[in-house]
């Protein structure tokens, strides 16, 4: 029987929600134990302290490409200040994103190289979607079908992404099942609605199946359930409503 995920939140939801104190009392008055900080963050000393103090670890973090491949070590050594198991890169730029097959395939490489490199230090590592990704290249493929001809690539798959993207959630994780190192809980709003908020919804309000996604993911392999909302109004609200949703879920198991 799979284990349940551990619950954590994407501390990139909270960076227009005050102070980096004002924004961690919030995770905890939301009851979450455990967050996923961003690379921006890493610069902020008082970070690890603050983590400390509000009784927050820090599974897994998000990192550039860029840093990733230039200062492993610099990476390596604050996954290990903040306890983190997992490391994501989460993100190309525009300007970065392979325009073909050949290009992709390289980015695989690169990806596997850095994986590689952080597994020697007994970190997991992942690849973090959007939705370009799923969307056809000039020579019709599929760039997630290019990274995960590397069975060594694991995924931290955003299902809302893969929606957004009108992509199948449900099939994705089938195709990556034994890959999905984490997965990231957003939702998404009736067309037309929460527009100031990119059209995104707190976790369990939008219009994503989540208590089946949830257990699917959980078959996957999933270990980590990482909250998300790109644009909260009132972030506070985003993470109280989010957890007590994805606690809903996961007593289902």
């Amino acid at each position: 029987m799979a284990c349940a995920p551990k619950l954590s939140l994407q501390l990139y939801s909270a960076r227009l929600a005050g102070s980096l104190e004002a924004q961690l009392t919030s995770v905890t008055e939301a009851v979450f134990t455990h967050v996923e900080p961003y690379q921006g963050l890493y610069e902020n000393d008082r970070l690890p302290p603050l983590l400390a103090a509000h009784g927050l670890s820090a599974a897994s973090g998000h990192f550039d490409l860029a840093v990733l491949e230039a200062e492993p070590e610099r990476v390596i050594a604050i996954g290990r200040t903040l306890g983190m198991s997992l490391i994501v890169a989460p993100w190309l730029e525009p300007e970065e994103r392979p325009t073909d097959t050949a290009g992709w395939r390289a980015l695989g490489r690169r990806l596997t190289a850095v994986g590689d490199r952080l597994r020697g230090e007994g970190f997991d590592f992942a690849w973090h979607n959007h939705d370009f990704e799923f969307q056809s290249l000039a020579d019709g493929a599929l760039p997630i079908e290019i990274l995960a001809e590397d069975a060594a690539l694991n995924f931290e798959l955003d299902l809302a992404w893969i929606a957004r993207a009108e992509a199948d959630p449900v099939l994705w994780l089938d195709r990556l099942s034994g890959r999905v190192a984490a997965f990231h809980v957003k939702d998404i709003a009736p067309a037309g609605e929460n527009l100031e908020e990119e059209g995104w919804a707190d976790v369990g309000a939008g219009i994503l199946p989540w208590a089946t996604l949830w257990t699917q993911a959980i078959a996957a392999g999933a270990r980590l359930a990482i909250a998300e909302h790109d644009l909260p109004s009132d972030f506070a609200r985003f993470a109280r409503r989010s957890a007590a949703a994805m606690r809903s879920f996961s007593d289902q198991e």
